[in-house]
């Protein structure tokens, strides 16, 4: 597998889909660990940045800008890998990422609010 050019990022872009706003669901996975850390969202723009930069790129729905995880914060997150799942619509970026992902100052940012599910068994 060839890495990722200005000049060949382009393909990859055209064969992801965005929903009607423009943006695509990007789960954010350490590399190593497998910890699933966060979600957001990137739209055409912050896809190419995080392919190409090395560094993870969001579109904030909120603020209606670019952000870059840890610019901010110093919390970085660099790329590892990236995928789309099979229908396009869902990327999964792995990152190694340098203190806590989650703006709380959580390790991640599905340990702040866990659920507790009925466990379902292969018997039910």
């Amino acid at each position: 597998m060839t890495e990722l050019t200005p000049e060949t990022v382009g393909a990859v872009i055209e064969r992801a889909r965005f929903s009607a706003d423009g943006l695509i669901p990007a789960i954010i996975q350490q590399f190593d660990t497998r910890d699933v850390l966060m979600l957001g969202y990137m739209d055409r723009e912050a896809l190419r940045r995080t392919l190409t930069s090395g560094r993870v790129t969001f579109w904030s729905r909120s603020r209606q800008e670019y952000w870059r995880k840890g610019d901010t914060s110093g919390n970085r997150q660099y790329v590892k890998g990236a995928a789309l799942d099979c229908d396009g619509d869902t990327l999964l970026v792995t990152v190694d990422q340098h203190g806590p992902a989650c703006h709380t100052g959580a390790h991640a940012c599905f340990d702040v609010d866990p659920l507790e599910p009925k466990v379902g068994e292969a018997d039910d």
